[in-house]
């Protein structure tokens, strides 16, 4: 379908209710009953296309309902049409009775004929009628869902002015604009302090966006843990972490944030959306630094910690970069294979992000001594040798680098 126009000129409502009352509508319904079609007289109409069985709906109609709710407050003189694609009287029923607007009577001949005069060709699709035409934003549902009320006038020219304000905020590395809100300038903790935002200022931050109900955010909190208690412990506070709740409800939420020694954004706050939109966080768990100048060092900084721990501070490429070639120094200096006393096979050198060594139980990190019949694996430092000759049992010019990943 083609976007919209980048000026938003609405059609006279005149020429919509001629359309309707051509293909038979006699009356709109509301909660209420039956409503004449000269109620939509003067007011800039907007068609809504969905469905009772139709899941996505059902999520998109409470942003929908604020944002129909909210302009009307603010005197917009905004209605919206519900045209469904139920099957059947009771659930368009069912569905409508969620909905503050109006809606065309049921009758799924009627309900096909302007599906197909609008070219409607999935749900939930919204609407809104220009006089040049009758054209709509592909993304309208998404952009509504995104920037709420905001998304007023729904023209592309306001899409883009948008999206420009958040690569603004993504870029610009004002703390203030990223972290607070209307009415909040601070940030909570597990005990209720309301800490500023400005109290970050300086400081290494990362977004960390997860929740409660995801296993691998619960893994990974434990191993962020780590790594903020050992750098704040050994560099001063140089490290906050806020954390961006994708949690499914407060109770939620308040589980989550009693396991973590940092601070957050209130769960009510919108913020929490916007800061999700506006690094395009696709998965969770998902940790974005941000530098002491308050600029993006990298937004996959999930990657850094699982990768390095608190070595990968202050999380800048070269000092990944520094990481990556001591290990490539350290994988040199080891031998290929190896034979070891306390096991049958031998043991090749192996490079693995996460490991249990089978000798003295610890967890391990990048190079190992692998076994390739069975599940083995060896510290580099646990390997003993089998005769004078090998090579494993000398001190290894690396061991020093190595104990740090190990421990």
């Amino acid at each position: 379908m083609a976007g919209l126009d980048f000026e938003a000129i609405y059609v006279d409502s005149h020429d919509i209710l001629n359309m309707f009352a051509a293909e038979g509508v006699e009356f709109l319904l509301s909660c209420e009953g039956k409503v004449p079609l000269s109620e939509c007289n003067g007011k800039i109409i907007c068609l809504f296309f969905s469905a009772n069985w139709c899941r996505p709906c059902s999520a998109f109609i409470p942003h929908l309902v604020e944002l129909y709710e909210t302009l009307r407050k603010r005197g917009i003189s905004l209605e919206i049409i519900f045209i469904s694609f139920d099957r059947d009287e009771e659930g368009f029923k069912e569905h409508f009775k969620n909905m503050p607007w109006l809606a065309v009577p049921f009758d799924v001949n009627l309900h096909r004929r302007l599906i197909d005069r609008y070219q409607v060709d999935r749900i939930p699709s919204f609407i809104p009628l220009y006089s040049d035409g009758i054209t709509v934003e592909e993304e309208l549902t998404g952009c509504i869902e995104d920037y709420g009320t905001d998304s007023f006038p729904f023209t592309r020219k306001r899409h883009e002015e948008l999206k420009a304000i958040d690569k603004r905020k993504r870029e610009e590395g004002n703390l203030e604009e990223l972290l607070a809100h209307e009415g909040r300038d601070f940030l909570i903790s597990e005990d209720d302090r309301k800490v500023p935002v400005s109290e970050l200022a300086g400081k290494t931050i990362g977004l960390y966006f997860c929740a409660f109900w995801s296993p691998p955010c619960r893994a990974f909190t434990v191993q962020l843990t780590d790594v903020y208690n050992k750098l704040n412990a050994a560099k001063g506070h140089c490290f906050e972490i806020v954390l961006i709740s994708t949690d499914r409800d407060l109770t939620e939420f308040n589980v989550n944030i009693s396991t973590m020694p940092w601070l957050a954004i209130p769960f009510e706050d919108r913020t929490r959306h916007d800061l999700c939109r506006i690094f395009d966080i696709k998965g969770i768990p998902a940790l974005v630094l941000i530098g002491p100048d308050g600029k993006v060092i990298s937004e996959n900084g999930k990657f850094m910690v699982s990768s390095y721990g608190a070595e990968a501070f202050p999380f800048t490429e070269s000092r990944v970069r520094e990481l990556e070639a001591a290990l490539r120094k350290e994988g040199e200096a080891l031998p290929q294979q190896v034979e070891d006393v306390k096991h049958e096979h031998v043991l090749k050198l192996d490079m693995a992000k996460a490991y249990l060594c089978d000798s003295c139980k610890m967890q391990g990190k990048f190079w190992a001594f692998s076994c390739d019949v069975c599940d083995y694996d060896l510290h580099p430092s646990c390997v003993e040798k089998r005769s004078t000759k090998t090579e494993v049992g000398r001190e290894f010019n690396h061991r020093k680098f190595a104990t740090r990943y190990i421990n």
